[in-house]
């Protein structure tokens, strides 16, 4: 079967870096799907898991916004931030979730910056607790 080269990478390091078999991430303009040989693109991405298929099995990973670059022999996501399952704290993530509920839920006293704060720190919980109980699975 053929692969590709997947590299993630943050501001801070490469998460990242092995050949694939297919790669499915949430754009903005919704799911897209990527085989090798996909037609070069590039188009941002939304705070959600990115779902790698290599050597037979299924991983996700928790990936926080930033582009995707498809290329003729790789593929490449500028990530704001991502983390591998290993690498996320749950009960974190769930205080960050519960965290972000409340503010949300008290919303009449925030204005919009605020707002959209807690809903972005609720969507990064979410990723995290999705992909971390995934790999358990």
């Amino acid at each position: 079967m053929s692969t590709f080269l997947l590299e993630i990478v943050t501001p801070e390091h490469v998460v990242f870096s092995h050949e694939v078999n297919s790669l499915s991430v949430r754009g903005v303009e919704g799911e897209l799907g990527i085989l090798p040989s996909h037609i070069p693109l590039v188009t941002p991405l939304q705070v959600a898991p990115i779902v790698v298929k290599t050597e037979g099995r299924n991983l996700s990973i928790a990936v926080h916004g930033g582009f995707v670059e498809v290329q003729s022999d790789k593929v490449i996501v500028l990530a704001e931030s991502a983390e591998l399952p290993e690498a996320i704290d749950v009960e974190r993530a769930v205080a960050a979730r519960e965290r972000a509920e409340r503010r949300l839920a008290a919303r009449s006293n925030q204005d919009r910056v605020d707002h959209r704060r807690a809903e972005l720190a609720l969507q990064r919980a979410i990723t995290r607790i999705n992909v971390s109980s995934k790999s358990k699975e």
